[in-house]
């Protein structure tokens, strides 16, 4: 079949000065959609349930082809679902949930005019399971020994649209003023959602029962109601609960803890959860019933956790327990000269303090002892221990040396540990000496300015030198900017920080600077490293396509954006391998090359190479020949016509870009295949003349093979060669828009010309031939042959035998018609006609009404009768005609009414739709009931006559 079509394509080229369009959409829906509404001021709600798909299409129009993207309200839509839906025409969105219902935007686009937008709001339909939660107050009456209690019953549900509560008592329904002892509440909205509450006042036998609360959105979207019971008994009560463990808990690391929670009252039996503070439970967490076990515990499991009841009946009861795991960490010491005198150093006769500090877990069991040179030292008159008050230094300790001698040098040995053990103790050692002096730092000669160049590892640096050296702290000193791991500061043990893969933006100022922790407790030093990142050239354009025609001219163009240093070196222009010259840069941050008369020769990869001492940046330019890729037009009015059962034609145009920009186009080469296939048919469409800007060129493709669809693909050919190809996706589809003069229909096929059954009515049309229709059946009705006599023929027929009743219909729907504008822009400037005509066979007595309506899609209420006939006309094949002046697009309706009996069958053939009026219409027939008179026969067997030769198989 496709040799026939490669040798039945036909070529014809339209010239259309302005085929470019600025875009036009339309949002259309499928999917699941519960109802589509019009709002008045603004766009479509697309109502849906929650857990469905939602499917919207966005249908553009203008040329070149817009590019879409879809959006929500708010932002993007891709943060909301899958990206790659974001720029297709169909947005998709499997499994809905509520919180993606919004306003989605449709965006098209393609550079001419502005863009188009259109908008369509999403109102997703859900409701939750409703929650019933009791509440009650007791109030004791004066000078009297009873108690007045007053229950009320909360009904909570969620949902979308509002829900619609009922209450029951056993089998009861009640409403307001049902009875006296119950009072109804209007809902009202909580955080927990829409609330309704039933109240029970002075409690009375008859209130103790079982309590349905009923939640209904009115079946919408065929979301059933939903219920909930609640037991009243004279025991119900809130929950209570008690906690068989200790508070605090303290534990060491690794133990396993156990925490037992359980319920001391409450009816109904209360459920029981575990919580940490506002997170959740650590993973290896065993819970069983009211029973938290946590194995192997770690300080990332210490917090407060607590046991939470509820049976819905007051408020739930909640009890806590803070788990603290024993821990040590951070051990740190500072030296701290005399505070009396202004001098860094350490001297003979004057004061010292050591402070040690270390975090410890929990606080109140931190203990620490101190040793000089490995043997134990008491508090004394000269060596004064003391611990800092815990809110201004917790966990700090000070050894304060008065009247410093020879003899007090030595190691000075901080120890902390917790009074109930369980983990290692931490020392840290301080050494006093005649070389213990504050610190002093300096940056190394060369080290400053640091150069080095982008992508190298450098280390910038700061000598450190006193006893004990300090933690080095490393920061940005010329700006706010963080440190090459994302903090603001950064800690060296030795004065050198390693910056590894140095970029442009590391460029600046560094701060050393000494820490007081493990050091002297002085005024910080500090120092400045600059470091230089030197970087090639940034140019632009880095990579561009240039097409041109031989023997035009054209200059290349190769600009600097920034390099450090500026000052560039030299330029190299090269085409290929080939060097075609070189130079120095001037004031100017950009370099020429110029190209006079371009030969074939001169095609290929030229660059420019732009150096300074970091290295080098690079412009890249293709020169081709190669034609721009055609542009598909995809608004062709009427693309897709069917002339013939089994095959189809369509209508490819297109417009080709920027056809001046190389050599005059020779030819297109058309490729096309069925999809899923491999194999590709080629023919070359040959093409006189300049093609120009905006020119549609249209291509009919015949013999297409229904239902198949190709793909199809076209490749411009210069002189250079081939150009860059186009595919797209040809389908087939009924003839919904099609650009028809006339539509013929004799059912002879299976899908009886894209015919629909209208599923409402009490039963189908039926295709039949009289060859093997059963007449012995139902006799005396329905016709024994089609329309041109034939036996073997096939037509449409309502059977009337049994089950049928009198009144029944059948309805058989035409495709859907579009109105073909009159003139070039797309618009009906009158009303057209149309002539629409088909074959009728109405034999037996019991024959009822055949009917014939106009469907408009613009056009609300009932379709609109253009022919309807009643009663029996005889054993014979008659012609009906008639004009009709749709406005839209339309449907032809074809109803059949049974009759009083079973000897009713009707019979239609030969259904056909023309452009203009029809040439001597018989009656239309808009009221008749009565048989046929001779007058009738003779125009009928006229008409037939005409007919049988103009529409002769």
């Amino acid at each position: 079949m496709l040799f026939a079509l490669i040798d039945r394509l036909k070529e014809s080229c339209l010239y259309c000065t302005s085929s470019g369009a600025p875009p036009s959409v339309r949002i259309i829906h499928s999917g699941h959609a519960c109802n589509v509404e019009e709002e008045r001021y603004t766009e479509r709600v697309y109502t849906i349930r929650e857990g469905e798909t939602l499917e919207l299409t966005c249908l553009v129009t203008g040329h070149p082809r817009p590019q879409i993207r879809w959006t929500k309200t708010a932002g993007s839509a891709s943060d909301r679902f899958q990206d790659s839906s974001v720029f297709n025409e169909t947005l998709r969105i499997s499994k809905i949930q509520r919180h993606q219902g919004g306003r989605y935007y449709c965006k098209a686009e393609n550079g001419l005019g502005t863009p188009a937008i259109k908008s369509i709001r999403v109102d997703v339909y859900y409701l939750e399971d409703p929650v019933v939660t009791v509440h009650q107050s007791v109030g004791e009456a004066r000078e009297q020994f009873y108690y007045e209690r007053t229950v009320f019953l909360r009904c909570t549900a969620n949902s979308n649209p509002p829900v619609r509560y009922s209450w029951r008592r056993g089998r009861e329904y009640l409403s307001q003023g049902s009875d006296k002892g119950v009072e109804i509440y209007e809902p009202f909205f909580t955080q927990q959602g829409e609330t309704k509450i039933l109240k029970l006042k002075n409690l009375r036998p008859q209130d103790y029962a079982n309590y349905t609360c009923i939640a209904s959105v009115r079946n919408v979207c065929g979301i059933p109601d939903k219920s909930i019971v609640f037991r009243l008994t004279n025991k119900t009560a809130s929950p209570n609960i008690k906690l068989l463990v200790e508070d605090p808990i303290i534990a060491n690391p690794g133990d396993t803890v156990t925490l037992v929670c359980i319920t001391s009252g409450g009816e109904p039996t209360p459920t029981l959860t575990w919580v940490r503070n506002a997170e959740g439970l650590p993973r290896k967490s065993v819970l069983n019933g009211g029973t938290l076990t946590l194995p192997a515990i770690t300080t990332d499991d210490a917090g407060v956790y607590s046991c939470v009841a509820s049976n819905n009946v007051g408020n739930p009861a909640k009890k806590s327990t803070n788990i603290i795991v024993r821990a040590l960490k951070k051990g740190r010491f500072w030296i701290t000269p005399d505070p009396y005198h202004n001098d860094d150093n350490i001297q003979i006769g004057r004061e010292v303090k050591i402070s040690c500090q270390v975090e410890a877990t929990p606080p109140d069991e931190l203990q620490f002892s101190w040793l000089k040179n490995g043997r134990p030292l008491r508090s004394s008159e000269r060596m004064v221990i003391t611990q800092t008050d815990p809110d201004v230094a917790p966990g700090t300790t000070n050894l304060d040396i008065i009247d410093l001698k020879f003899t007090d040098f030595g190691t000075y040995t901080c120890m902390a540990s917790l009074k109930n053990g369980g983990i290692p103790e931490i020392s840290i050692d301080v050494n006093i000496s005649s070389t213990t002096v504050p610190p002093n730092l300096t940056v190394p000669r060369g080290k400053s300015p640091l150069v080095t160049q982008e992508g190298d590892t450098v280390d910038l640096q700061c000598l450190v030198s006193g006893k004990p050296k300090p933690i080095i702290l490393w920061s940005r000193a010329d700006k706010e900017a963080p440190m090459p791991d994302g903090s603001l500061q950064m800690e060296s043990y030795d004065g050198v920080l390693r910056i590894v893969n140095v970029s442009r933006e590391m460029s600046g100022q560094y701060r050393c600077q000494t820490s007081q922790y493990n050091g002297f407790n002085v005024k910080p030093r500090e120092a400045i490293v600059e470091l230089i990142v030197q970087y090639p050239p940034a140019v632009e354009p880095i990579y561009t396509e240039i097409r041109q025609g031989l023997g035009r001219a054209f200059t290349l163009t190769c600009r600097v954006l920034r390099a450090h240093p500026s000052r560039v070196l030299k330029y190299e222009w090269k085409l290929g391998t080939r060097l075609l010259t070189v130079g120095d840069f001037n004031q100017r941050d950009e370099t020429e090359y110029h190209v006079r008369a371009l030969n074939r020769e001169g095609y290929g990869e030229y660059t420019c190479d732009i150096t300074n001492e970091a290295g080098a940046g690079r412009c890249t330019f293709l020169v081709t020949g190669k034609a721009y890729p055609p542009e598909f037009y995809y608004d062709t009015y009427g693309a897709l016509w069917q002339n013939r059962p089994r095959v189809y034609g369509f209508k490819l145009q297109w417009t080709q870009m920027n056809p001046g920009a190389v050599d005059r186009i020779k030819a297109y080469r058309l490729g096309i295949k069925q999809t899923g296939q491999q194999r590709w048919w080629e023919q070359e469409i040959q093409q006189e003349g300049n093609i120009e800007r905006g020119q549609l060129l249209t291509y009919n493709l015949t013999e297409l093979i229904k239902p198949e669809s190709y793909q199809v693909r076209l490749t411009p050919i210069t002189r250079s060669g081939e150009g860059d190809s186009t595919e797209r996706i040809i389908r087939y589809s009924p003839p919904v828009n099609p650009h028809w003069n006339k539509f013929q229909c004799s059912f002879e096929e299976e899908a009886i010309c894209m015919f629909t059954q209208d599923k409402t009515e009490e039963f189908d049309w039926t295709r039949h031939s009289a060859a093997t229709r059963d007449t012995k059946y139902t006799p005396n009705t329905g016709p024994s042959s089609d329309r041109t006599g034939l036996k073997q023929g096939f037509y449409m027929y309502i059977e009337t035998s049994r089950p049928r009743v009198a009144g029944d219909k059948a309805r058989l729907l035409s495709p859907s018609f579009s109105v073909a504008p009159k003139n070039p822009y797309g618009t009906v400037t009158t009303n057209p006609t149309y002539c629409f005509s088909f074959y009728y066979h109405m034999y037996g007595k019991h024959i009822g009404t055949l009917n014939v309506y106009l469907r408009q899609k613009a056009q609300t209420g009932s379709d609109g009768v253009v022919w309807t006939l009643s009663g029996n006309q005889g054993d014979r094949w008659r012609q009906a005609r008639v004009n009709i002046h749709p406005t839209s697009a339309f449907q032809i309706v074809m109803e059949g009414v049974r009759g009083s009996g079973i000897e009713g069958d009707i019979a239609i053939d030969d259904v056909a739709i023309e452009e203009g009026e029809c040439r001597d219409p018989p009656p239309s027939n808009l009221i008749s009931s009565a048989s046929p008179t001779g007058r009738h026969i003779w125009q009928s067997c006229v008409t037939l006559l005409l007919a049988l030769t103009a529409h002769r198989r």
